[in-house]
């Protein structure tokens, strides 16, 4: 089995905190890290958000004012060395500067002052980015961009920190870039996982999968992610309805508080009843306006338009159920 740091990279809202508790049951080959890049992201000397720049208090009560891109390595390293495997859930947007801007290697991680990587979309040097085992998990906008909104507007945003929505932090643009540069550099790909011939000895084959499969099809999606991945499945991976599955969860979700609120309360992961129903756009923008207002709605509408081409071209390589 590969020892390879298991990185599923995401966006928010995409049913990843769900997918995510799945593997949070084997702690006894696998220790999970719980979106550690957003602390150098939104709150560290080397932050590329433009959330908190303006806002030092919160920067300060995070904890993180002091963590660089480089201390969260120094952690994913050091649970790696406690002789399990790691498991990172975490967004792609986190790993690159907001709105297109062109990414440098963050200072803590360079070889020299002036080191730079041509190509690379990210702060993050090749050479680590190579290490990890990269995997994907995508939501349409439809579902995930409404769901992010919810959380940065009233009343949810007392709870969450989040005080307006940034269409920067969709978070599927950047998934997309940094699918097509593991691609590219040959880290991933170029075989899908459940292919059944094509993939060589030693390749990582695409894994991408889709929220609305892991809803409708919980088990045959962690099966075949768990086989591309070398973790091992046991049915009682969807099961975590005990007070030390529970302790534990609501403690590593803690620093996200108000995202999570679902996922921490669920007991199982078991397939939905009741399938989404495809409605009209005329629907869909009335529900937004009637829940958020005329502009709101406006502002959910674009975001989701601009990004469903990139969703639809990462879907285009998801598994298929």
């Amino acid at each position: 089995m590969s020892d390879q740091s298991v990185f599923l990279v995401t966006h928010p809202r995409a049913c990843s905190t769900a997918f995510e508790r799945v593997f949070m049951t084997r702690r006894d080959i696998l220790k999970c890290a719980h979106e550690p890049f957003g602390d150098s992201f939104y709150y560290g000397p080397e932050r590329l958000s433009e959330r908190y720049a303006n806002d030092e208090a919160a920067r300060e009560s995070s904890g993180f004012s002091k963590t660089t891109y480089r201390d969260v390595l120094n952690r994913l390293e050091r649970d790696g060395s406690e002789g399990k495997r790691v498991f990172i859930k975490d967004m792609a947007y986190y790993l690159m500067p907001p709105n297109g801007k062109p990414a440098t290697i963050a200072p803590s991680l360079r070889k020299s002052e002036d080191y730079t990587e041509e190509g690379n979309p990210t702060v993050i040097p090749l050479e680590i980015i190579r290490k990890f085992h990269w995997t994907f998990l995508i939501r349409h906008p439809r579902r995930g961009i409404p769901s992010y909104f919810r959380c940065c507007v009233p009343p949810l945003d007392e709870v969450t920190g989040f005080k307006e929505f940034m269409p920067s932090e969709a978070g599927y643009v950047e998934l997309r870039r940094l699918f097509d540069y593991l691609r590219e550099q040959k880290i991933v790909g170029p075989s899908l996982t459940g292919e059944s011939n094509g993939q060589k000895q030693g390749e990582i084959a695409i894994t991408v999968i889709d929220a609305d499969d892991l809803l409708d099809h919980p088990e045959p999606v962690v099966k075949a992610f768990c086989k591309a991945t070398g973790i091992e499945y046991k049915p009682d991976m969807l099961t975590w309805d005990d007070d030390e599955n529970q302790k534990y969860v609501s403690e590593a979700f803690a620093k996200w508080n108000g995202f999570h609120n679902d996922a921490i309360h669920s007991k199982s992961l078991t397939a939905r009843t009741q399938t989404h129903k495809t409605i009209t756009e005329e629907i869909e923008n009335e529900e937004w306006r009637q829940k958020y207002g005329e502009e709101a709605q406006k502002v959910i509408r674009a975001c989701v338009d601009e990004n469903i081409p990139h969703y639809e071209y990462l879907k285009s390589f998801a598994l298929k159920f």
